[in-house]
């Protein structure tokens, strides 16, 4: 979709549900931990796991952690981590795409995650953060304890934001991951594995409008937007930090129309998490945004050629959604047929519904190319109607655009 991505609304604090939490949970580069070698080997591997979509193995070592540190707030927070991330998976909302625009206002209408996994969740992050804070009552200024519980407290307001859709209950909980971590960061900045949460939440901030930024500062939130990409680039650069803190990055980076920087991180992370092809899916939509349709094309043709051979479970609509983005490319690349085919057959794949109302928006486009404007018409109506009905403004917004005015080539910005 040709929209500017500067233009886009925010999706207040659903955006923390991006990050891989896997930092949070690995010893930081100054920690002065009580944890075993085998505590934090087993967490290194549950980690790896989860990044190349191995969720069973990355949960048995998740658990294999707890059983060898059954005091390590680490340990528990490495497992909630895990679940969390399976339940987005499992949701579908794993693409850049969910967090730019307004697609994450229609939370509600995602599958509702498993009540057993997300009950082990809430029973596990409540665990990790009671062990973070009884050693702070212990010793207060015990700045691993109090990383570890801003930490937890991070990783239980992004569950609450992205998977329980409640923004009021997460900006209170987010709160208290700031304020641990920001203090941190003060009393040691050598620590900068804490500027993962401060740098994200201060960027987030100074995306809001006026009246909902003074609230955050009232309630005590720091905003910068250039502060916070700072500490997310250095976050980036500690070697316990970098992969959550890229994560973050290329959300950022694709906000700020910096898409050339996600297509390097995206291809940097595919080449450390080979059997991510999520990451192969990112890299194409990059590409895409960045005006590099050829290169998009080619890391999608070998995406979906992952996707087709890998044996594992598939996110919801995922075939949809490879095929979407291919499509796009081809379209850009002026290769209609091939992007008729692709869009067409996106259409039959089962696409959730943000996807489907899409398709039909690049549908309108090919056949107004071909001069047949009342397809195209139709195909503008149909999308809609589709997103309307599922808070996709900026679908909304591009149909209703196109239905004014047909669709041409103008050489400049790039369909995204």
């Amino acid at each position: 979709m040709n929209v500017p991505v500067r233009s886009r609304a925010f999706p207040s604090f659903a955006f923390v549900a991006v990050l891989a939490a896997g930092v949070l949970c690995q010893p930081a580069a100054h920690a002065q931990s009580t944890d075993s070698a085998a505590v934090v080997a087993e967490l290194k591997q549950a980690f790896a796991d989860a990044y190349n979509l191995d969720y069973p193995e990355a949960m048995a070592h998740a658990r294999r952690a707890i059983a060898l540190g059954p005091d390590s707030s680490r340990a528990h927070r490495g497992l909630a981590s895990i679940l969390w991330l399976h339940m987005l998976f499992q949701r579908g909302a794993v693409s850049i795409d969910h967090y730019l625009g307004s697609i994450s206002k229609s939370q509600a209408n995602l599958p509702k995650p498993d009540p057993a996994a997300a009950e082990e969740f809430k029973r596990v992050v409540a665990r990790a953060i009671d062990l973070a804070n009884a050693r702070l009552k212990t010793n207060p200024k015990d700045l691993q304890a109090k990383f570890d519980a801003g930490a937890a407290y991070g990783l239980q307001a992004s569950y609450v934001a992205s998977v329980e859709g409640s923004v009021m209950s997460a900006f209170g909980i987010a709160k208290h991951a700031f304020d641990a971590q920001e203090e941190v960061l003060d009393k040691d900045p050598s620590r900068i594995a804490a500027g993962l949460v401060v740098g994200t939440y201060r960027y987030l901030v100074s995306t809001f409008n006026l009246p909902t930024r003074m609230v955050a500062y009232i309630a005590g939130f720091g905003g910068g937007r250039e502060k916070g990409i700072q500490l997310l680039e250095g976050a980036a650069k500690d070697p316990e930090t970098r992969v959550d803190a890229a994560a973050a990055l290329m959300l950022i980076y694709s906000r700020e129309g910096r898409h050339n920087d996600v297509v390097r991180i995206a291809r940097q992370l595919s080449t450390e998490f080979p059997k991510n092809r999520l990451l192969v899916l990112e890299e194409g939509a990059a590409a895409i945004r960045a005006g590099r349709a050829a290169e998009a094309d080619a890391a999608l043709t070998r995406g979906l050629d992952m996707f087709h051979r890998d044996t594992r479970p598939h996110v919801p609509g995922e075939e949809a959604l490879w095929l979407y983005k291919r499509g796009l490319s081809r379209l850009n690349q002026n290769r209609l047929p091939a992007a008729a085919a692709d869009l067409n057959a996106a259409l039959a794949a089962q696409p959730t519904n943000w996807i489907r109302g899409r398709i039909h928006v690049e549908l309108g486009k090919l056949a107004d190319l071909a001069g047949k404007r009342a397809d195209a018409t139709l195909a503008y109506r149909t999308a809609k109607s589709i997103c309307e009905s599922n808070a996709d403004t900026l679908c909304e917004s591009e149909a209703t655009r196109l239905l004014k005015k047909p669709f041409a080539f103008s050489g400049g910005e790039p369909l995204h």
